[in-house]
């Protein structure tokens, strides 16, 4: 700020100080803003690579089914517990997978913990210059 003379209106101090807040207001609305699309963009990318993951896993999986089932049927299972066999397996491993995806989501944080930050040091500054 410029050095000023105390020689200033009540009205132009509290005109300044309006202009100011305004000023203060729009940035951290603003920071608020690039924060959580920042950390919503992060958010979808991860929750796009686990669905193409899964989409690839899934494909790679029924080809492997195919060959497991037929495997087991070439050691004189019967086809459907073979199949049945291979099935429960595959059950379990993807719930396994679903629940890491799942994991990696929910500890993704959105908060704006810099703009939090620097409203409660707005506050403090604006509570200092009232007193």
């Amino acid at each position: 700020m410029q050095d000023r003379n105390d020689d200033r209106s009540l009205g132009e101090l509290f005109g300044e100080l309006s202009r100011q807040m305004t000023t203060l207001v729009r940035q951290e609305v603003e920071l608020a803003r690039t924060e959580t699309t920042a950390s919503v963009t992060r958010a979808a990318r991860n929750a796009a690579l686990l669905a193409v993951g899964g989409v690839v896993i899934f494909l790679g999986l029924m080809a492997l089914v195919y060959a497991a089932i037929f495997l087991l049927a070439t050691l004189g299972l019967p086809v459907w517990i073979s199949a049945l066999i291979v099935g429960v397996a595959l059950a379990v491993i993807g719930y396994v997978l679903v629940q890491r995806g799942l994991q990696a989501l929910r500890s993704q944080d959105v908060t704006p913990r810099r703009t939090i930050e620097t409203l409660k040091e707005d506050a403090e500054v604006v509570r200092g210059r009232t007193k």
